[in-house]
């Protein structure tokens, strides 16, 4: 199984899916590392990335996830995965489950200038979620609502995924 955990930057995804991983004993994928050096010094520089930016990290995604499933590896994707059109670029199988962190405008950018050492500009909090596209029922994405500490969000995303005690 591969939970692709999803939001705006700031929501806490790199966060929730570290601890996740922990207590699951699986693998974690951080999609920002997989950005080329021009997508990541372009959100430096306060630009946000258009989709034609995007399409070759989420095919580069998309072959980490098959090629973990296609190993019969379990991972966690820590993705902003903002448009349908992105989620379902990433999801190979039904063994890809998303899981949105849901949280307003002011919490996220609380917890966005809360981060340190990480490129993403906080003037671009905006433009991400101008972009975001909230799933729909169709999408069978878990929501989870910010706010909790993330050790009980793991446990809500635990609970919705069926995964207490598989770890």
């Amino acid at each position: 199984m591969i939970i692709v955990i999803f939001g705006v930057s700031g929501a806490g995804k790199t966060t929730i899916g570290k601890i996740l991983v922990e207590q699951l004993g699986w693998r974690f994928l951080e999609a920002d590392d997989f950005h080329p050096a021009a997508n990541i010094e372009k959100m430096r520089n306060g630009h946000p990335l258009t989709d034609e930016d995007r399409w070759p990290w989420l095919d580069c995604l998309r072959k980490q996830i098959e090629q973990l499933l296609s190993a019969g590896e379990n991972a966690v994707l820590a993705c902003s995965a903002l448009k349908r059109a992105y989620r379902d670029r990433l999801r190979v199988s039904d063994e890809v489950k998303f899981v949105f962190l849901r949280g307003d405008y002011a919490l996220v950018e609380k917890q966005l200038r809360s981060r340190h050492g990480h490129f993403m500009n906080t003037a671009l909090l905006q433009s991400q979620f101008d972009d975001l596209e909230k799933p729909r029922a169709d999408e069978n994405v878990s929501t989870i609502e910010l706010g909790p500490m993330p050790e009980e969000i793991v446990q809500r995303i635990e609970a919705k995924l069926n995964l207490v005690g598989s770890g």
